[in-house]
């Protein structure tokens, strides 16, 4: 099954809700299909997409099992939704996903906040897709 036909559109309620929500609540399927434990993050929304970045870089937990899983759970902004773990857009993007971060988080501190932009951000980048 290709990942296009697994995922649908975000609603502009669950944009909404889930882009203002101070933290989401992210967790991969195993194998097995039971989610892991579910790990929390920032969470901010660009344009119409939703996106997370590993902190930690790319050897982060979550990280790597959210990319081999491919799919999982969200929770955000009192919403519960399976989801898609997919690549961002392209290099476009990660401007406005920065100028995003900078807007909700800044008030963290630049060491915090510096830590899911710019450059080494880039390839840590995962953007969120509603599943059906």
């Amino acid at each position: 099954m290709t990942q296009e036909s697994t995922t649908t559109s975000w609603t502009g309620e669950e944009l909404a809700a889930i882009g203002r929500a101070e933290e989401l609540e992210l967790s991969s399927l195993r194998e097995d299909g039971t989610l892991r434990p579910y790990v929390t993050m920032w969470v901010v929304r660009a344009g119409d997409e939703l996106y997370v970045r590993s902190a930690r870089g790319p050897a982060n937990g979550w990280y790597v099992r959210a990319l081999r899983s491919g799919v999982g759970r969200i929770r955000a902004g009192g919403l519960e939704r399976d989801v898609v773990f997919a690549e961002p857009a392209g290099p476009g993007v990660h401007a406005g996903i920065d100028a995003a971060y900078h807007a909700k988080y800044d008030r963290y501190g630049p060491a915090i906040v510096g830590s899911v932009v710019g450059e080494q951000a880039v390839a840590v980048t995962v953007r969120l897709l509603p599943r059906n």
